[in-house]
């Protein structure tokens, strides 16, 4: 790459950093809104001040929530090389180069010292096919609807104990079955969404195959790894939150837990079909024996289930095979 620049997205606004010499510090900042006017202009700026094709000019950007996809979809559609780096590496590098100051622009700056750092290896981002990103909103917008749906219903159950008016329990109750309606439509839809793409329904019909994988898991892990790419499945277990983390300093000897990280909502889901496979799936069942006879905990024995279910479901996934249990 002949250049590289570094941008800072938020809700409103970009920083861009573009990093003219690496080895003494000269770089060249711009701040702009982030919304399409924004985009046009960064363009144009970039074209004008770096002197450079954009095939040539690799721009690195930190993930913040959905306020980077606008940017760096109207970027790749203009030829730029785009880098999504990792916020925990991006992090640490900072903190190896001493880049104390935490501003906007400050970290622009620092995400182009570590794309130059990260050049040579960086995998290039690049979209994801239309079908893909359609599922992608309908599951976050699924997401929602169920934590509005979790909270209603904590609503409902403190009002009865406070002894609120009917009035109250009967908004309540309207607004509880209404979310419920939204959320079994747009779950029909989703699958409706996945059965007309030949590649989903097969990966689909591949999980559906593992005991312990029903309906709801089987959508979540089929949009997971249609979004994801996952090079092996410790790096499926890890995003998940599945890594073991012992506990232990000095005399000190804690349990071993799950690490926990990642989305929580797929994780409670995988929770549940743990405890489902721990009775229906052999080679579940014959894991959480042989722990809990060497003396681990019920709960150390269901994460153990969780990370072996997501590691059946990757290797059918891999493969394109449906699951055969290996113990007889």
């Amino acid at each position: 790459m002949n250049a590289v620049i570094g941008i800072d997205v938020s809700k409103d606004k970009f920083d861009t950093c573009w990093l003219r010499d690496a080895s003494t510090g000269k770089k060249k900042s711009k701040s702009l809104r982030n919304n399409s006017k924004g985009y046009q202009e960064i363009h144009q700026w970039l074209l004008k001040n770096v002197e450079c094709e954009a095939p040539d000019i690799l721009i690195v950007v930190e993930p913040t929530n959905v306020y980077h996809e606008a940017l760096i979809h109207f970027l790749y559609e203009k030829g730029f090389k785009i880098f999504l780096a990792n916020s925990g590496k991006a992090k640490k590098f900072a903190e190896s180069l001493c880049m104390t100051h935490k501003t906007d622009k400050s970290d622009a700056a620092m995400l182009a010292y570590y794309g130059h750092a990260q050049a040579a290896q960086a995998t290039l981002w690049e979209p994801e096919p239309k079908e893909i990103r359609q599922l992608k909103a309908m599951m976050r917008r699924l997401d929602a609807l169920e934590k509005d749906l979790q909270r209603e219903k904590n609503r409902r159950e403190t009002s009865e104990i406070s002894d609120v008016s009917e009035r109250v329990l009967q908004s309540l109750d309207n607004m509880i079955k209404a979310l419920e309606d939204e959320i079994e439509q747009l779950e029909n839809d989703i699958d409706n969404h996945i059965d007309h793409d030949s590649h989903l329904k097969k990966n689909r019909e591949l999980l559906k195959s593992i005991s312990g994988i029903g309906p709801v898991l089987s959508r979540e892990l089929t949009y997971l790894f249609a979004a994801k790419r996952f090079k092996n499945a410790k790096q499926v277990a890890a995003y998940l939150g599945l890594i073991p983390k012992q506990h232990e300093s000095g005399k000190l000897k804690g349990r071993t837990t799950i690490s926990k990280v990642g989305p929580s909502r797929l994780r409670a889901k995988l929770y549940m079909a743990a405890v489902v496979a721990s009775m229906c799936n052999p080679d579940i069942k014959a894991q959480k024996d042989r722990l809990m006879n060497a003396g681990k905990c019920k709960m150390e024995a269901l994460g153990a289930a969780m990370r072996k279910l997501v590691q059946i479901c990757f290797g059918v996934i891999k493969h394109q095979a449906k699951y055969q249990p290996q113990i007889a």
